[in-house]
């Protein structure tokens, strides 16, 4: 049968254009260094670096004064310039670090002048420790607004990776405030959102602070008030604890396995130097590479790492590859081994003028090559962990879960895998998983089991599992409740069972891969992810009751059902209207359901809003905004769905991108270091 193609760079090229978001931090950048005068020394945050790298070049923080670059850590700071700017987030570790450095400085009577930009914003907390420490009058305090960093055509994010626990962990909403300002922002860009709808306590606030934001700035100032957006159809908050259980899975596409096993940071991978390495012999690359058998040459475990950012729009094969289900990759790369080495051999049976093109197109080939040979080796550093016995022990407690098939037994394999000394965020992830799925553990089963976890891991882990199961967050809870369980533990329960079906999240295990392939459940082999599904009650109504695939060459609808079918091309769009259809489903979710009408200047000028607020038979763009963090596969489903939909593209965006294993290392304290050098480098 003929199935869909993946959505590649060109078809999120129709989406709205984000670079401009690039150029705004980029300038902002270099307006705050400019605002200090001479050769500076800049003292960076080691959790920036990433940010700050995909939006400018160290050769322009040179053009613009930076003469030395350290890190912001603990100890005395020492061969720096007059000027020292200080560029970090509002965090009192920080603080208490600059004091210091400050206070060192001063006693050994060096002179210098301190300016501290604040990302994204000054903080009145801040600003209090400084005078606690005696510096505040030593140091001019001021703000670098990052917002949103395009990392993807069709993505953008606040590249924030500690949300997540902020909000959900530590109850500090700051994280929600900074959305809402850098949502405002491509409002003032692009025009207001016609209907903001979503789903989740947090999600309502951040709501509610973006329309006060646009009511406030009517009452000051009518002429400043933005119309309604012709681009933007609609925004779509979803919070990240309405849908727990799509993080806690392992990620299937090839991009979300990339982060799973090789950790993507800020769009950039550490991977041995010999895969970025030129191909000695193009030919010999071109036919040998696409092979995904092999288990990785001692050569990629022992190379010394190279940072690398991985980029559709600059690596055509990644284009094509990031979010193909894993088991579609060796295909896909085998065919562009064939068809680079076709190209190589064509040039001996080439004539005069065809050689001549074939030099004009041998860069763009040796491009593809180093392309290729960096995909073969990270598909061959992937391949040993998917064949290990954890990781397809893990994958079947995972389908096992989403069935609710035999819990009691799955938690033994748990328990098995600990054993077996699987990883901490492995175990505690399918623990979480199983606490969702079938409404909590059974409380004796759970107590041993965390036992066995702090015996094995190490009691360091308490505060994970005490935070695991209270609220906000509460996701690793016993069953029955105690009587003294908090309200809003006892609330906390996940509807999960009846989702399943109103929602068609699990697609029929007997089908293939390639008939799952024109579902967002493609993603994941068979689930579909709850937050795609919530989106596609607003946007897709008939993806979520049925697979949108049609079928071949008249064959009828009842065929279609029974998976007879090809993928023939996308429907049209329908108007959006909520989540009409949907209420009682949506309803069953714990939080705040939401869904609310702007009015622009056109309207409060008594001008007629019909035309901006009747359907167009033209594309416009659905903004998609996680709270908490997005995953590599919600995004590669998202992008499905699009692609299943004619009129409509959606714009990814999100505080940050996430795995369950980043999430539950960030709730842990145990996140690798971004830095270890003294001096800094982006």
């Amino acid at each position: 049968m003929t199935t869909s193609t993946p959505p590649n760079s060109d078809q999120r090229r129709e989406t709205v254009d984000v670079s401009i978001l690039r150029e705004i931090a980029r300038n902002s950048l270099v307006h705050a260094l400019n605002s200090v005068n001479g050769a500076k020394t800049l003292v960076l945050d080691p959790s920036l670096a990433g940010p700050l790298s995909l939006v400018t070049e160290v050769s322009l923080l040179q053009q613009h004064g930076i003469d030395k670059m350290f890190w912001l850590e603990s100890g005395p700071l020492s061969a720096v310039t007059t000027s020292i700017v200080y560029l970090c987030r509002p965090r009192i570790k920080w603080m208490k670090i600059i004091a210091d450095q400050i206070r060192r400085h001063s006693a050994e009577s060096q002179k210098h002048t301190y300016t501290l930009f604040l990302v994204p914003r000054t903080s009145a907390l801040i600003t209090r420790v400084l005078e606690e420490e005696g510096v505040l009058g030593d140091i001019t305090i001021s703000s670098y607004n990052l917002q949103f960093i395009p990392i993807a055509d069709d993505v953008v994010s606040l590249e924030n990776s500690e949300a997540f626990k902020e909000i959900w962990v530590d109850g500090d909403e700051t994280s929600v405030y900074d959305s809402s300002q850098a949502l405002h922002t491509l409002q003032k860009l692009f025009g207001l959102f016609p209907r903001i709808i979503g789903k989740g306590d947090h999600a309502g606030r951040l709501a509610d602070l973006l329309t006060r934001q646009t009511t406030q700035r009517a009452s000051v100032d009518q002429d400043g008030l933005l119309d309604i957006s012709d681009t933007f159809d609609s925004l779509i908050v979803i919070d990240r604890r309405v849908d727990m259980i799509t993080p806690l899975l392992t990620q299937l596409t090839y991009e979300g396995l990339i982060d799973e096993i090789v950790h993507i940071k800020n769009s950039h991978i550490e991977v041995p130097a010999s895969l970025l390495n030129a191909p000695s012999n193009p030919n010999q690359a071109a036919s040998g590479s696409g092979s995904t058998s092999a288990a990785p040459a001692p050569v990629l475990v022992q190379d010394k790492k190279r940072k690398h950012h991985l980029s559709a729009s600059t690596d055509p094969i990644f284009s094509e590859l990031q979010d193909l289900n894993f088991a579609s990759v060796g295909k896909r790369l085998n065919k562009a081994a064939r068809r680079l080495d076709e190209d190589y051999r064509a040039r001996h049976q080439a004539s005069v003028s065809q050689l001549r093109d074939f030099v004009g197109k041998l860069g763009g080939l040796q491009a593809e090559h180093r392309a290729l040979q960096l995909h073969t080796g990270l598909s061959e550093i992937i391949m040993p962990v998917t064949r290990s016995e954890v990781f397809n022990k893990s994958l079947e407690i995972q389908q096992n879960l989403l069935a609710s098939y035999d819990v009691p037994g799955q938690i033994t394999a748990v328990e098995d895998l600990i054993a077996q000394g699987a990883e901490m965020q492995v175990v505690i992830r399918l623990l979480c998983l199983a606490s969702i799925t079938a409404g909590g553990i059974k409380g004796k089963t759970l107590e041993n089991i965390k036992k066995e976890v702090l015996q094995a891991y190490g009691y360091s882990y308490l505060p994970l599992l005490l935070a695991l199961g209270s609220p906000p967050l509460a996701i690793l809870l016993p069953n029955p409740l105690p009587s003294s369980a908090p309200a809003a533990v006892s609330g906390a329960k996940y509807p999960y069972a009846s989702l399943r079906k109103s929602l068609r999240l699990l697609i029929d295990g007997n089908e293939s891969l390639e008939e799952l392939e024109n579902d967002i459940s493609y993603v994941y082999s068979g689930y579909a992810p709850i937050s795609i599904r919530l989106v596609q009650c607003v946007t897709q109504k008939g993806g979520v009751l049925s697979n949108p695939a049609k079928s071949k060459e008249g064959a009828t609808e009842e065929d279609g059902k029974k998976g007879k079918s090809t993928f023939l091309g996308p429907t049209q769009a329908h108007p959006i209207v909520g989540f009409k259809g949907f209420e009682d489903v949506v309803e069953s979710i714990t939080g705040r359901t939401f869904d609310i009408t702007q009015r622009g200047a056109a309207a409060t000028n008594g001008v007629s809003t019909t035309l901006h607020s009747a359907w167009k038979e033209r594309t416009t763009t659905t903004v998609v905004f996680f709270l908490g963090g997005c995953t590599y596969t919600e995004i590669a489903a998202l992008r499905w769905a699009g692609c299943q939909t004619q009129g409509r593209k959606f714009l990814i965006a999100t505080t940050g991108m996430v795995s369950g294993g980043s999430m539950i290392e960030s709730i842990a304290g145990v996140g690798r270091a971004a830095g270890t050098s003294k001096e800094a480098s982006l």
